[in-house]
């Protein structure tokens, strides 16, 4: 099969399943998804209230005084400042109880508003346009460049009406933060050390889609990492991107899936905490923010002896035993990549079916889903009209994927 082929429905794969998992991004119970969805099995509005969801308050504080002075934009958040806590901005929705999987701060329960609140079905979510973002600025220049990138990065954030989605990721925040201090561009991505959060899978995707344009995985690799280094400081997302970079070429290249994932899951090392110690630790100190930070370090890098089998995995565990409990569906690849490539296996790397598995597996669905269904388009021969065309952006996103090809 032609390979550009197979980097088409990669590309058609993560769009696909980004919005697939987006109305149910973020719920931990699965009974609530349950409860509001039955079962995901096509695109679905963001409902109205999320049970879960603790955006409203989360921060954002850029140095406003020195981004005017230096002329630097600053506002990101434009028509969705309602939902954060700013410096230039009052915020009217309280936060008046603490529930949910990791017992954070959330409104009452009328004013807890979806991550995606307003997104339609077949919509994409912020991370899935930066994705897009990444594509037009390769598409435009004719190859990838560093400085081009981050240009466009900056104008799309700080461009009013360019961004629909509420729900702004902590590294996106924190690296305005930085730049409206004056750090150069380069350097404005904040380290895991001091934020646990950009240790997430939000910074594999985009290094992964470039890494579609090297020849062999060696070459990939490199510019994966270089590419993630602009916005994610994070040793736990190079070291996915070690295994999920030459297991994507393997894809591309037509070996057989199941094969292909059992040999790379062999290389993940497990993280010593499993998913139920991890939400148990959380509740017990009232929420993440609150355990300390060589604490949290450790719950996110100490690693056991022990390598993935899936194929043992999947016969000691059921489904509800593997997902939140042998791995969390927090935004840690340090559990979700063991998870996406359990349930990649699972449905014997069947396009669909894997996608609406790990929708259904709920929490961070939607980053999670963008790696899977990279790997399930990079793994599949055809994928359907129907969920290609279901998307909203669906011409849109055919000439930018055919654009991008055609540089390769």
């Amino acid at each position: 099969m032609n390979k550009k082929l197979r980097i088409e429905n990669a590309l058609w794969g993560l769009f696909i399943s980004d919005a697939l998992c987006m109305p149910a991004h973020w719920y931990y119970r699965l009974d609530y998804l349950k409860k509001d969805f039955g079962s995901i099995t096509g695109y679905n509005d963001a409902p109205h209230p999320h049970p879960e969801s603790f955006m409203v308050g989360n921060g954002y504080h850029p140095d406003v005084p020195k981004a005017k002075e230096l002329g630097r934009s600053y506002d990101i958040l434009h028509e969705h400042i309602r939902f954060y806590d700013t410096p230039y901005n009052h915020i009217n929705i309280r936060t008046a109880e603490r529930a949910g999987e990791h017992a954070n701060a959330m409104p009452t329960l009328n004013e807890r508003y979806h991550y995606h609140h307003g997104l339609k079905a077949g919509e994409n979510t912020l991370g899935a346009h930066l994705v897009r973002v990444l594509m037009r600025s390769v598409i435009a220049k004719g190859s990838y460049d560093q400085d081009t990138f981050l240009d466009d990065f900056i104008t799309y954030m700080t461009t009013p009406g360019q961004n629909k989605d509420p729900y702004c990721e902590i590294y996106i925040r924190a690296w305005f933060e930085n730049y409206s201090k004056g750090v150069a561009p380069e350097l404005c991505a904040q380290k895991q050390r001091s934020v646990w959060s950009i240790g997430s899978h939000g910074g594999i995707i985009r290094p992964l889609v470039l890494a579609l344009m090297a020849k062999e995985p060696y070459q990939g690799l490199g510019m994966a990492i270089s590419h993630q280094q602009l916005t994610h400081r994070s040793e736990n997302i190079s070291s996915a991107l070690g295994v999920l970079v030459p297991l994507l070429h393997t894809l591309l290249n037509g070996e057989d899936p199941q094969k292909t994932i059992s040999k790379y899951a062999k290389q993940v090392r497990l993280i010593k905490i499993t998913g139920e110690e991890l939400s148990k630790t959380y509740r017990e100190y009232h929420g993440p923010g609150n355990i300390p930070k060589d604490q949290m370090w450790k719950i996110h890098t100490e690693f056991s002896n022990t390598n993935l089998d899936v194929n043992e995995v999947l016969k000691e565990y059921s489904d509800e035993e593997i997902i939140g409990k042998r791995f969390a569906t927090a935004c840690y690849p340090e559990h979700g990549l063991p998870l996406l490539l359990c349930l990649f296996q699972r449905n014997k790397a069947d396009f669909k079916a894997s996608l609406l598995a790990n929708a259904n597996a709920g929490g961070d669905n939607v980053h999670r889903g963008m790696i899977l269904g990279l790997l399930a388009g990079a793994a599949s021969t055809e994928i359907s009209h129907e969920l290609k065309s279901g998307l909203l952006a669906y011409d849109e996103l055919q000439n930018e994927i055919k654009s991008f090809i055609n540089l390769l």
